[in-house]
């Protein structure tokens, strides 16, 4: 068979990957826009590879009874695929369903590349922010919309601008956006593909509510690509401000854009009662309520392993110090906390939002050459004082990968709190882990991304395999 050919399929599980899985005369199949249960007519698109193809859903021939109207109607079946934009790929799930699908997802990872049957892993939803009464002040809307904070638009060579088609870099033109936040969808439907190069428009909302349009286009980014040097300074370090000169919580941004470049104008973002500094176009995460929750589910996994405030402790990918503030603030102010983050402005960022902590201090390297140095130099203290401590990582989505895992092993951390975006990558590591006498205590996982296939985890190890 060829693509564009036809078939009638019962679909049978979900793969990582927003696809789900069904047969063909032995091969499997690869679907979008189905539910397991159901029996759909798909359009092939790929069928070069003998151990699998691809298709895509076309018609539902019988439905699961969690199928629902796609929250994205531009997204929905009945559009012909070719027009369907990308980013939400279970949209025409229902909610809880959508949550079963990525937990068994996840629990799937876990047992095939991590070796292990897990403990018990729940999806919950966001976590609310609330007063100190209890008061709820934000929480996820009943249909899980509008929690986008940072959209990235395409403007192609016609001057069209929207996102791409599903699996394509072909830009399709949308009248909504109901991911995004409603000032986002404003934003955007406010461009014209007259008025920008083709490449990428980022829309940005931070805390303070306004939107920031920042236009990424091609020639820009190929031109500094070019002049991109090889990697960030060798063990830069920014310590950031003493406490008396940091910025009051509810104190503006301090720096104005720079002149040609607004993707570096130095925002807020708040987590409770504390302000992150950020560049406008830097990485945040992109729920409105995920850093929020994701610290909340980090201090309270904290809470439960103790933070030794003689220990060494050591947050990874670092980016403006989201987590070294939860490690510095269960430890306590004098407790030695070092960020460490690639990205020489986000590390700028993290001394200053680390500053309240006479302990914490950043530094701009890679994770592993970062971890080969402190290997080589640490003396016999200094290993104490890592051996007491924990490592927090955050790596992107691929995962820390073999030679991070073996070096953070090799210092022999009291604990490890490792928050993932992508299950098959926690699943590996955590399997090497594994291998160097790490056991997971408990992994939490929240949808942070509703009406889409990804979902943010936490899991706490332990050096010996029990919980401390």
């Amino acid at each position: 068979m060829q693509p564009a050919d036809l078939l009638d399929l019962d679909v049978t599980g979900v793969a990582h990957g927003g696809v789900f899985v069904a047969r063909h005369e032995g091969r499997v199949v690869f679907v979008s826009d189905a539910i397991p249960g159901e029996r759909v007519r798909v359009r092939l698109t790929d069928t070069a590879k003998a151990s699998f193809w691809r298709a895509e859903t076309v018609e539902v021939l019988d439905a699961s009874s969690h199928r629902r109207p796609h929250v994205w109607a531009a997204a929905d079946v009945a559009v012909d695929p070719d027009d369907r934009p990308g980013g939400a790929d279970f949209g025409h799930i229902a909610l809880p369903h959508q949550r079963d699908l990525k937990q068994r997802v996840l629990l799937e990872a876990l047992e095939r590349f991590g070796g292990f049957t897990p403990p018990a892993v729940t999806v919950a939803e966001a976590t609310p922010v609330r007063a100190a009464d209890g008061a709820v002040l934000a929480e996820e809307t009943p249909d899980a919309t509008r929690w986008r904070t940072r959209v990235s638009l395409h403007v192609d060579a016609d001057g069209r601008v929207g996102p791409f088609a599903a699996r394509s870099h072909r830009v399709i033109p949308v009248e909504e956006l109901p991911l995004a936040t409603a000032e986002i969808e404003d934003a955007a439907r406010a461009l014209s593909g007259a008025d920008h190069a083709p490449g990428r428009i980022d829309l940005v909302q931070p805390a303070d509510g306004r939107v920031r349009v920042l236009p990424r286009p091609e020639s820009a980014r190929r031109g500094a690509e070019a002049r991109r040097p090889a990697g960030p300074r060798r063990g830069k370090r920014s310590r950031g401000r003493t406490a008396a000169s940091a910025p009051a919580p509810h104190t503006p941004a301090a720096h104005p854009p720079a002149p040609h470049d607004p993707a570096r104008e130095v925002v807020l973002e708040r987590v409770g009662d504390r302000s992150f500094r950020v560049d406008a176009g830097g990485f945040w995460q992109v729920h409105r309520l995920a850093a929020h929750s994701l610290s909340a589910l980090v201090a309270g996994a904290l809470a439960d392993i103790g933070v030794d405030p003689d220990g060494h402790h050591l947050d990874l990918y670092g980016g403006v110090g989201l987590f070294a503030a939860a490690l510095a603030d269960a430890g306590g102010p004098a407790t030695r906390v070092t960020s460490v983050e690639s990205d020489p402005r986000a590390t700028e960022h993290a001394g200053e939002n680390l500053a309240a902590w006479v302990g914490a201090r950043a530094e701009t390297d890679r994770t592993e050459r970062y971890l080969t140095r402190l290997l080589a130099q640490a003396g016999a203290a200094e290993r104490a004082r890592l051996a007491h401590g924990v490592v927090l990582l955050d790596p992107p989505r691929a995962g820390a990968g073999r030679e991070v895992v073996e070096r953070v092993a090799a210092l022999s951390p009291a604990s490890v709190v490792y928050v993932a975006c992508d299950p098959v990558a926690l699943a590996r590591d955590i399997g090497t882990f594994r291998a160097h006498g790490y056991q997971p205590q408990r992994i939490d996982a929240l949808d942070l991304f509703p009406h889409s296939h990804h979902l943010e985890a936490v899991a706490v190890l332990s050096r010996d395999g029990r919980a401390r």
